[in-house]
């Protein structure tokens, strides 16, 4: 306001005008922003959702596909015989044994394939003797379909039947063909039969479960052995059960899940059908086979699944686009390098990817809606989420699309808004500036006379003819003059003798708070603080020193004293030889006014500690600081000072005096405020007027130099 009254009134006139037309044109252009953004915002939530929607029935309805097949298939003639013959198979093969080589080969399989494979998605070192089989019909089985099986690793289930004469062999060449038609037709990753005992009998995909038991083997902890487990308790025919995702040893610590569903022959519980999903088909789903523009995603949209664990179920769309900017931009948001270079080397973002946000969290609560949020990168995206309705999954599904891309074309209306308003502008200032000139230009002979008369040419008259109201102004103008004439040296005369009295008296400050009426100047201040600093090791410097160069020392420290205390706000009091006296929140009242004072008092440690490396001085600091009350008030007659006192001061002085060299003792009421900020050891108890006090030392502090304890006690 008061830079407004200090303009003409030429200016006001064009700031009016401005003001007007510029406020007019803000808020329309604001108010046609604001509905631009919600109906956008809409509209784009609106694809999300549809999206999402679309998305969520079509894993819905997968999940619910392989669960009717899991279970239609558990109850074919053609299973329960082969669930029967491989068992029996199984069990014979105990007798077989395998050839001398098949020890070194099948250990050379698990070290090579395995074992390195894991060694980089896990921590540590795998042992050898945790997977190996120690089962006969394993070691002969895995020996003749794992190590000498010449299809490479990956396509092992090429082999349709060992040539080793067993029944195991006839089997297997009988069936496998149908089964491994069954996974490539359906899209599965694996297929399992599994005894009652836990025994895998029969895979199709030949990792290194294949045989082993999930009861007792080395994946007795998995999540298959788990699902076989809750299956085989259950003994409930005509269903399917689902376990999520989690790493799987065998497939070398990818993510796996699993269905399976139990085999009846009659009314026993014969064995378990299994199947391990696949998770291309849940990514196909989730990214339109990559298409993410082609399903209305834009650039940056994406939609994925996270589980009770807030775990990705499928594939980021953005590490499949991008790896490294991918990495990152996790790198930027502080996720760990580990954690990246295990989703770099897993190649996918499932149960790698953490989604711990808002729209996650409400999903898994069975919320659905939409928010503007910041995603897992950390990016601001509009999210919708909704949760998935999977007998046996807890999992959300998200459809989200960054910010920035959705608001492109408000972000475009804005710069064309923001053009346009400059270029309307530009023409009414034009405007202002011509009818603020006509509409001024009576009055200028009027202003120019009043700036002479402010300048004390008080011979000066308007000659201002006209005949409206500034007309009218400049006739009084004129009175005003002559009768200031007559006023002005009276005034003038008496101003200088009073103005001589008190600057005799005070100084120039206090001597225009008395001119404007104050008689006297004291006032109570309150909840400031204070801080006393006495600098050793200046008497015992100054003795061999000029009384000049003492002094030239002295003001050098105290200055970078003053320039540091008026960074934290701080206002020096006065200096009493070695000792330095300021407080914070005299003048200007802080809440911090605590910190400040500590902060403080670590710059002048530094202070002390640079000034004694630069110089090789062995100079040292004793700080005490407190917080309180004090009274400030001018002192004296002929002679003043602006001082204060209280108990305030007195017991910052005697934290002073107690404190150790190169320390900072500090009262139980700046603990009690800053101890989470700074941290403070008790130091030993003081006392200030025969009262104990409690004191704490800053630990944080050092010795400006290293002072020996000889070297302080002579100071």
């Amino acid at each position: 306001m008061g830079s407004l009254n200090q303009l003409s009134i030429k200016s006001k006139l064009i700031i009016m005008l401005l003001a007007v037309s510029g406020l007019s044109t803000l808020i329309t252009a604001y108010l046609g922003y604001r509905s631009g953004q919600i109906n956008l915002t809409d509209r784009v939530f609106s694809q999300l959702t549809s999206v999402r929607a679309s998305k969520a029935y079509q894993i819905e309805a997968y999940f619910k596909t392989i669960r009717y097949h899991t279970q239609t298939l558990s109850e074919n003639p053609a299973i329960v015989s082969a669930m029967a013959e491989f068992d029996a198979a199984y069990q014979d093969a105990a007798r077989l044994k395998p050839p001398p080589q098949a020890t070194a080969k099948l250990a050379d399989y698990y070290q090579q394939v395995l074992l390195a494979r894991l060694a980089k998605v896990q921590e540590g070192t795998p042992f050898l003797q945790s997977y190996i089989p120690k089962v006969s019909q394993v070691y002969y089985l895995q020996y003749y379909y794992i190590a000498a099986n010449s299809h490479p690793v990956g396509e092992k289930h090429r082999l349709n039947q060992a040539r080793d004469g067993s029944r195991y062999s006839a089997i297997h060449g009988r069936y496998h063909p149908i089964f491994r038609n069954i996974i490539e037709k359906f899209g599965y990753y694996d297929m399992f039969l599994i005894d009652p005992q836990g025994n895998i009998v029969y895979t199709v995909f030949k990792e290194t479960d294949f045989t082993t038991n999930l009861k007792t083997g080395p994946y007795k902890d998995s999540n298959l052995a788990r699902l076989v487990a809750l299956v085989q308790r259950a003994k409930e025919r005509n269903y399917a059960w689902l376990i999520d995702f989690e790493p799987y040893a065998p497939s070398y610590g990818a993510p796996a899940a699993f269905i399976a569903a139990p085999i009846f022959s009659q009314s026993t519980l014969i064995g378990v059908l299994a199947f391990q999903l696949p998770v291309d088909e849940i990514n196909a789903v989730m990214t339109g086979n990559q298409n993410w523009e082609g399903d209305g995603l834009g650039k940056t949209g994406e939609t994925y699944l996270v589980g009770d664990d807030t775990m990705m179920r499928s594939v980021s769309r953005f590490l499949v686009q991008d790896p490294q900017g991918y990495a990152q931009s996790l790198r930027a948001i502080g996720v760990k390098d580990a954690d990246i270079n295990r989703i770099n080397q897993y190649g996918t973002s499932i149960l790698q990817q953490r989604v711990d946000t808002l729209a996650v969290r409400a999903s898994l609560n069975g919320q659905q809606g939409t928010q503007i949020i910041p995603d897992y990168r950390g990016i601001p995206v509009l999210s919708s989420y909704a949760p998935l309705h999977i007998d046996g999954l807890n999992w959300g599904i998200l459809a989200e699309m960054d910010l920035a891309e959705a608001y492109a074309p408000i972000y475009s209306f804005r710069r064309q808004v923001l053009i346009s308003a400059t270029l309307l502008l530009l023409v009414v200032t034009v405007l202002a500036m011509g009818l603020a000139h006509v509409f001024v230009k009576p009055i200028q002979k009027l202003i120019s006379s009043a700036r002479r008369v402010a300048l004390g040419e008080l011979e000066t008259i308007s000659d201002l003819a006209t005949e409206d109201e500034f007309g009218e102004l400049g006739q009084s103008f004129n009175a005003m003059v002559q009768s200031l004439r007559t006023q002005t040296n009276l005034v003038e005369q008496k101003n200088q003798e009073n103005e001589k009295l008190l600057l005799s008296v005070f100084p120039e400050t206090i001597a225009k708070r008395l001119q404007r009426g104050e008689k006297t100047i004291a006032e109570d201040l309150s909840n400031v603080a204070v801080l006393i600093a006495d600098l050793t090791g200046f008497t015992r410097l100054s003795a061999n020193l000029s009384a000049y160069e003492a002094v030239s020392i002295l003001n050098d420290l105290v200055s970078s004293f003053d320039e540091a205390a008026g960074v934290h706000g701080m206002e020096k009091i006065k200096t009493m030889g070695d000792n330095y006296l300021a407080v914070c929140g005299l003048s200007v009242p802080y809440l911090d006014h605590d910190k400040r004072a500590v902060d403080f008092a670590l710059d002048m440690l530094g202070i002390v500690r640079r000034f004694n490396l630069e110089r090789g001085f062995k100079l040292n600091l004793k700080v005490g600081v407190h917080s309180g009350d004090l009274v400030a008030a001018i002192v004296g007659r002929s002679r003043v000072v602006y001082d204060v006192w209280g108990e305030t001061l007195n017991l910052a002085s005697a934290l002073k005096n107690a404190c150790p060299p190169g320390s900072i003792l500090v009262s139980q009421t700046i603990h009690q405020r800053l101890y989470d900020l700074y941290p403070f050891e008790a130091a030993p108890d003081l006392t200030n007027n025969k009262e104990p006090v409690t004191a704490w030392r800053l630990k944080r502090t050092r010795l400006p130099v290293d002072v020996t304890n000889q070297e302080l006690e002579q100071s």
